[in-house]
Formats: structure tokens, C-alpha cells, sequence
């Protein structure tokens, strides 16, 4: 179009093109060193003159740098921001080197340390910095640094007990995960040292290995101690033990849920107590338990190799992926899980197979890549933004359903085509909401209040609309189905059904098809993204990338999810999955296991193995607590 933006851009430089004698075909390495940086910065030579071809359109250009600065600080579309940023990448500044201050700043140093260096280490090598530096300093600078001292490893004390001690100092929290942050806020209410507050935490372990879970726990009793009360939403087996009341709700999820089964304390005798109806308990006294595979494949098979890999905290690590299994990526938080899989190996593999615009963490090679087709990753992030999006425009169900109805004779006769039965264009839906089927009341001063359309009551289609019914269903019937009512009620379409039998697959029969995605949680959407890879034909050559699945799932949601991603690998699929999950990691066939430890003291490859060699190693801290895994298995 005459005003896209790069249109713009190449008529500008063509006419900058004349003024330094050449066109839009001359190869970079022809330009002369003044037509390059009036390219890339701008030029003054004509400011102000107008394109002889189109008077009004001033010829002056600020340059392709500034351009594209500019369209990324404006207001500008979401699509147009994501092209922009794809020319872009960040850097350390040369100046400062990353630590933020001028030089001036930077020349205060305690033992040889400016600021900047303290701000670039971990918090547990800051806290040892800062324990050992007392002792070093003159008794005039002691005096004047012990109440400080003090105060400042108190507060480092509390970050480290929640199990975050290898985050840095300068760490942006935009790229701190749901837990880390949660755990932050948690470290800030134990040094404020308040009483009688009910604290809530939802899911506080997520991201964390088992060995700093019992940390959290501890630092939760802390704060019980003091005299608050703290209501956890939690699936993890240790915190749930080591609570002091216990309300478990279900049976089911969805319309199967919403009655409390148990809400007592937690005793050995209540969890002997077989007559309860409560999946939990029967998880907790391991009468129920994911069982573990009866075989381990054999090991003569494709690999990717990795090598070199050096992002973060990684120490030129080389990581050699064997493909068609089933593989755990473990190891304690910040030993370098994400960096080597999400940043490293999985920019690589897109860039191969999708020409992907994101940059993979520096590393040295790659090989293998040839023996898989394509790479899936597969994360928490929300399948839609909106209320309009649900699980069956996102697994694309809803495509399938309209087509269904447009095709009824009714339909037909009335000349009504799929776009009719949509609710998001005019023509079938309710005006008065917009097919939205609510309606948004501003409250000053308070959040939205969301009520259902008073002229459609929240069916979101106009009557002509809701009189196509099939099976004597209108089509806003359907979107209030179940996934499990909906598999029976299509039973008679293959494509349709192999589509909703995948969302029941994954454990997603009791959401319905028309269910807002902004109501579903992060274990949910993923599930969903799953169901969707399912659904579709795969070659058998597909890698799979899962970050920490378990999220937000209950042992028996992990069961059958566990089940799904098995038939992945059946198929010759490879399956690779972060996790801190110990009933995943039991059941996988290959563990890659970073460490030693977080932060700086982590970024290397510490064992590749089976479970059960994993096990034996004694210095491993994922080994230690999946042989006490295996061990509890044994006893029952």
C-alpha cells in the first residue's frame, strides 16, 4: 500500500539514492562509508525538498536506525512492534558494561568491588561476600558497616530461604517466572514481621527443585509462627504433608468438582482411612501411585548434539539429546535448565525449521538437527487474550462445527453460510453485545462488572440464528457442551470427534468448547496446545518441548497427562521436558541433569542417564530425592 511502511522507507531511499549515486539494487559492500551511515542515520543534504513525483512528500529521512527506534517507542500495532523488534537485539552497553551507573559512581569501591559488581552476583555469592567482608575492614569502617551489614544480609537471609539465593542482584524482573516473583513477595511479608494476616499464596513451588522446596516450607512456618495464617493452593506432595490442615475439593474437576471431600488435619490414620472418596489422600498414602515404566528402551538411536553452549551461566556445555525417548531436563532452580533448552536449542531448531527471527544464546555447533522434521514447544502462555477466544477456535473445532451447521437443511434453505453462525461478524450474532454474550459495566473507581446481554441472555446469536439446531441443538448449545458430552454428540464426524477426543485425552472433558481462554489457567491453556499437536497428523519425527507441564495439575491430571506424552514417544516422537516433578522424572527414559548448584556455582551437565542410575549417584541433589522417590515406591 502507498503508506505501508516499508514502501516509505524505499521511496525515501531511493531519492537519498540520487544525492549518493545509487539505487535499491547496489550491494551493500558498493555503498560508499558516507551513503551507508546516511542510510542507516540520516542525512541533512536535502531536508526539506520535495519527491518530484509526489510534491508534499518531503525527502528527508532520519535513517533506518532511528526509523525503526521510533516506530518501536510509538503507539504502534502489535503486529508492527513484533516486525521491528525482529531487526533489533539487546546488548550490554559499551560504556557502563550492563551495571547502569557513569563512571563517577562506578569508582567507589569497597575490597576492589564497585556497586556494579556486587550487583552482578548471585545472592548467595553476595551474601558470602558480604559475611566475610567485617571481618577485613579497619574498626573505624566496621563501626560504620555493622548496622548495615546487618540489615542487608537479613534481607538477602530471607530471599535465600525461599529458595531464589541464585538470582542476581540486576536481574530484570520481567524475566522472573510466575514462582520467582512470588517467592520475592513472600521474602518482603517474612522481613516485614507482621502478625495476624492470612497470607494466600496460589501454587507457591512452581520452579522450584525439591531441595529448596523444604526451604519454602520452613519459611512458610515461620511466618504461621509469628502469628499469621496462610492458606496455600498447592499439588505438591511435601507441602500438602507438611501443612496443618488440609481442605481437598473435587472428585472430579469442572461440573464432576466443587465438593469438599476432606478438611482435617493431616494424620496417618486419616490417610490410611480407605473408605474417603478423595483421589488426594489416596495419592498421599500412595494407595494410588504413576506407576513406573516396565521397560527402558533400548540405546542405539539418533541424537542431536549441542556443543559449546555458553548463554548465561552455561559453561560451554555440550549436551547430547538422544531422539524417540522420552527425556527430563533436571536440575535446582537457576542451574541453567531454561537457558540451555528455551534460549538455546530451541531459538536453534526454529531458526532451521520455521526461518524463526529469534536469536539462540550464543554456542559453537549443532549436529542431528537433520533427523527430526520440526520442533514444538509447547507453554503455559495464554491460547487467547480475550473474551472471544476459547478451546474450540483455538483447537479449531469451531471451524468444523459451523461448516456442520451451514450444511443443515434449514441452513441451507434460509441461504445461511458459515460466517452466519459466527460471533465475532455481524450477520448471526447479537447486536447488542456484539456477540460477546456480556456485557462490560464500568464502575468508577472499582474493576469492570461483567453481566449477561439482556437481549440474548448471554448465548451471544440473534434468534433467526439459534433456530438452526442439530440434533436439537442450537449452535450456542453446543458451545456450552462439555468436551466429554461433545465427543458422543459428533460421534457421527471422524474429523471432528478425533479433535475433541484430544482435549479428553489430556484430561480437558470437563471444560466446555465455548469456555472464555482468559478463564483458563496455565496448566489448562497448555493442555489445550497439546490436545491441539494431538489432534494433528505427525510424521514420528517431531520434537516436543514442554517447560515444566505439571504446573498447576494434580497427581492424577500428571497421570494422564504422563499417558498422552507417552503415545508421543510410542509414535517415535522425541518428548523433552523441564521439570522438578519427581513422577515425571521416574518415568522418563533419559535424564540430562544441570548443575551442581544455581546461579554461577551451576551451568554444567552433572549426569545423563536412566532414573535408576540417577539414583545411585550420592552427590546429586536430584538423585537424593529421586532415590527417596523410588524407595517410598518400594515400600507399598
Amino acid at each position: 500500500g502507498k503508506y505501508s511502511p516499508t514502501n516509505y522507507v524505499y521511496r525515501k531511499l531511493e531519492l537519498m539514492g540520487r544525492h549518493y549515486d545509487f539505487t535499491l539494487d547496489t550491494p551493500i559492500e558498493d555503498l560508499s562509508e558516507e551513503a551507508m551511515n546516511a542510510i542507516l542515520y540520516g542525512s541533512n543534504h536535502f531536508a526539506g525538498i520535495e519527491d518530484p513525483e509526489d510534491p508534499g512528500f518531503l525527502s528527508e529521512f532520519p535513517g533506518i536506525v532511528s526509523y525503526m527506534s521510533n516506530l518501536a517507542l510509538d503507539d504502534t500495532s502489535a503486529s508492527l512492534q513484533k516486525w521491528v523488534a525482529s531487526f533489533m537485539n539487546t546488548v550490554p552497553c559499551p560504556e557502563c558494561h550492563g551495571h547502569r551507573l557513569k563512571p563517577e559512581s562506578l569508582a567507589f569501591r569497597i575490597l576492589d568491588k564497585n556497586i556494579g559488581q556486587l550487583a552482578d552476583m548471585d545472592l548467595l555469592e553476595l551474601q558470602q561476600w558480604l559475611t566475610d567482608l567485617e571481618p577485613q575492614l579497619d574498626h573505624r569502617d566496621a563501626n560504620v558497616a555493622h548496622e548495615v551489614l546487618g540489615e542487608i544480609l537479613k534481607r538477602l537471609h530471607f530471599l535465600t530461604d525461599v529458595g531464589v539465593g541464585y538470582l542476581s542482584m540486576n536481574r530484570s524482573s520481567a524475566s522472573l517466572s510466575g514462582g520467582e516473583a512470588q517467592r520475592i513477595r513472600l521474602a518482603t511479608q517474612i522481613g516485614s514481621q507482621l502478625v495476624n494476616v492470612l497470607y494466600i499464596l496460589d501454587e507457591p513451588s512452581i520452579g522450584l527443585h525439591q531441595r529448596d522446596n523444604q526451604r519454602l516450607i520452613d519459611s512458610l512456618k515461620r511466618l504461621r509462627d509469628l502469628g499469621n495464617s496462610i492458606i496455600v493452593v498447592e499439588h505438591d506432595r511435601d507441602m500438602m504433608l507438611a501443612s496443618d490442615f488440609l481442605v481437598d475439593i473435587g472428585p472430579g474437576a469442572g461440573i464432576h468438582g466443587g465438593k469438599v471431600l476432606y478438611a482435617g488435619e493431616i494424620r496417618n490414620e486419616e490417610l490410611e482411612n480407605r473408605n474417603n472418596t478423595s483421589l488426594t489422600l489416596d495419592y498421599l498414602a500412595r494407595r494410588r501411585d504413576i506407576a513406573l515404566p516396565k521397560r527402558r528402551p533400548n540405546k542405539d538411536r539418533q541424537h542431536i548434539i549441542l556443543k559449546g553452549a555458553t548463554g548465561n551461566n552455561l559453561r560451554s556445555v555440550d549436551l547430547d539429546l538422544p531422539l524417540g525417548l522420552f527425556v527430563c531436563v533436571t536440575g535446582v532452580s537457576g542451574s541453567g535448565k531454561s537457558t540451555l533448552i528455551n534460549d538455546t536449542l530451541q531459538p536453534i531448531l526454529s531458526q532451521h525449521f520455521y526461518h524463526s527471527l529469534r536469536t539462540p544464546l550464543p554456542y559453537k555447533s549443532i549436529e542431528g538437527v537433520d533427523n527430526i522434521d520440526k520442533v514444538i514447544q509447547i507453554d503455559q502462555s495464554p491460547i487467547g487474550r480475550t473474551p472471544r477466544s476459547n478451546p474450540a477456535t483455538y483447537v479449531g473445532i469451531f471451524d468444523d462445527i459451523r461448516r456442520l451447521f451451514a450444511e443443515l437443511p434449514s441452513a441451507r434453505i434460509r441461504g445461511y453460510k458459515p460466517g452466519r453462525f459466527s460471533f465475532n461478524v455481524s450477520g448471526g450474532r447479537c447486536e447488542h453485545c456484539k456477540g460477546a454474550g456480556l456485557r462490560t459495566i464500568e464502575m468508577n473507581f472499582l474493576p469492570d462488572v461483567y453481566v449477561n446481554c439482556e437481549v440474548c441472555n448471554g448465548k451471544r446469536y440473534n434468534r433467526e440464528t439459534l433456530e438452526i439446531r442439530y440434533r436439537g441443538k442450537s449452535i450456542s448449545d453446543v458451545l456450552d457442551m462439555t468436551v466429554n458430552e461433545a465427543v458422543d454428540f459428533f460421534d457421527a464426524y471422524p474429523k471432528l470427534r478425533r479433535k475433541l477426543q484430544a482435549l479428553k485425552d489430556v484430561g480437558l472433558g470437563y471444560i466446555t468448547l465455548g469456555q472464555q481462554s482468559t478463564t483458563l489457567s496455565g496448566g489448562e491453556a497448555q493442555r489445550v496446545k497439546l490436545a491441539t499437536e494431538l489432534s494433528r497428523t505427525d510424521t514420528g519425527k517431531t520434537l516436543y518441548i514442554l517447560d515444566e507441564p505439571t504446573t498447576g495439575l494434580h497427581f492424577e491430571d500428571i497421570r494422564v497427562l504422563l499417558d498422552v506424552l507417552q503415545k508421543l514417544v510410542d509414535k517415535g516422537n522425541t518428548v523433552l521436558v523441564i521439570e522438578h516433578n519427581m513422577d515425571v522424572i521416574k518415568v522418563s527414559d533419559w535424564i540430562i541433569d544441570l548443575g551442581p548448584d544455581g546461579g554461577r556455582a551451576g551451568g554444567n551437565i552433572t549426569f545423563c542417564g536412566t532414573p535408576e542410575q540417577l539414583a545411585k549417584q550420592k552427590d546429586n541433589f536430584t538423585g537424593i530425592y529421586l532415590r527417596q522417590e523410588l524407595d517410598a515406591m518400594k515400600k507399598k
